[in-house]
């Protein structure tokens, strides 16, 4: 069914093009519903209904998502059609029991909008005061998983997360990047009126820059998060908070200046945390402890595995191991699945080099939209 001018060139009646756009929306509805009946199918095929995250696959959902972008030739951008298909999953995947997913909270964080964007809406989000919280809730089975903050492109690791690896048992599922804007809300008139800034410490330091130029007088307050910043000044006409425009819309403030980050291209990326290894997805990432005796060339023999094996090592951070004094444990980030070649040579290799070599977890890559030009049709 086809829209647009008729062959005459004259346009079409503005009811005629009406009429093909609600027979469009019949046939989208019909679909979506034959899609909720298979995923049901599924469940049954399986045996008793379950929880959700018996049912949960992030290794498919990958592949699901890279199809799309993979098929999509515009005008909607990839993502936004990446967005769309991502609620119909999980509308599905939620049909009997929601997904419930602990992120670093409250609402209104940067952490709840990564949580949306991986898992869409339809899942059970519980904000939580600290990273240690999300990983116990994890751990204790109370959610099935949990979404936390890992590094900033222009402030750099967020160790706490790391080091909770040191002494857990759980995974990394997937990881999410997000592009990061901060804005400043405030009941304030105008910047003469603000005296104090609150948010958390790194957002702080991502706009230190503006807040030096146009706020120079203002004192700076680190908080727990930049939703716990807005809740402060929702009542407090001379204080202002660098958050998110989501948390402006909850705290019902007004955005005075938005994208206030000195860089335009800060982002920030996420780690999905679970219970169990994933299977690959075709297009995966791994993240590795490794720990060993201390010495001249200890990490060149930690990493020479990967450059005999070919492999691309994507990030490598040190952490003050609980050994010892002035020891360290490794964590690294390599392309490729621990349970196929040529990683999983790779890492027989290194654990003969090293006291050890934990894989934290073996997951999907982070799906990053393509430029506009690769989304259109061949001219």
């Amino acid at each position: 069914m086809g829209t647009g001018s008729k062959k005459t060139g004259q346009p079409v009646p503005l009811g005629e093009v009406r009429a093909q756009i609600d027979a469009l929306d019949a046939r989208i509805q019909g679909l979506i519903s034959d899609r909720a009946r298979l995923a049901l199918t599924v469940r049954e095929s399986k045996g008793s209904p379950g929880h959700a995250v018996d049912y949960y696959r992030p290794e498919r959902e990958a592949e699901v998502l890279r199809a799309v972008q993979e098929r999509n030739k515009g005008p909607i951008s990839d993502a936004e059609m990446l967005r769309l298909f991502r609620e119909i999953m999980s509308v599905c995947l939620a049909q009997q029991e929601p997904l419930k997913i602990a992120y670093l909270g409250p609402e209104g964080t940067f952490t709840q909008q990564a949580v949306n964007r991986h898992f869409g809406h339809s899942v059970q989000a519980l904000g939580l005061a600290s990273i240690d919280d999300v990983f116990q809730q994890v751990e204790s089975t109370e959610a099935d998983f949990g979404v936390v903050p890992v590094e900033n492109s222009n402030q750099g690791i967020v160790s706490h997360t790391l080091d909770r690896f040191v002494d857990s048992d759980l995974k990394v599922c997937g990881e999410i990047q997000m592009a990061i804007h901060h804005n400043l809300l405030t009941q304030a008139p105008d910047l003469a009126g603000i005296e104090r800034v609150y948010s958390h410490q790194q957002s702080l330091s991502q706009c230190k820059a503006w807040i030096r130029q146009h706020l120079p007088g203002a004192e700076c307050i680190a908080v727990s998060s930049n939703a716990e910043a807005a809740r402060r000044v929702r009542h407090a006409p001379d204080g202002a908070a660098i958050s998110s425009k989501s948390a402006a819309d909850i705290y019902g403030l007004p955005v005075l200046y938005a994208r206030i980050e000195d860089q335009p291209d800060n982002a920030t990326r996420f780690l999905v945390i679970g219970r169990q290894l994933l299977a690959p997805s075709g297009d995966d990432k791994t993240s590795l402890l490794l720990a060993g005796e201390e010495g001249p060339g200890a990490l060149h023999s930690f990493l020479d595995p990967l450059a005999r094996h070919a492999l691309n090592m994507t990030r490598i951070e040190s952490r003050p191991s609980s050994v010892a004094a002035w020891s360290y444990v490794f964590f690294i980030d390599v392309e490729g699945h621990a349970e196929t070649e040529p990683l999983k040579s790779a890492l027989r290799d290194m654990q003969n080099a090293t006291s050890l070599t934990r894989v934290l977890g073996s997951y999907p890559k982070a799906i990053v939209s393509r430029p506009a030009a690769a989304q259109m049709p061949d001219s």
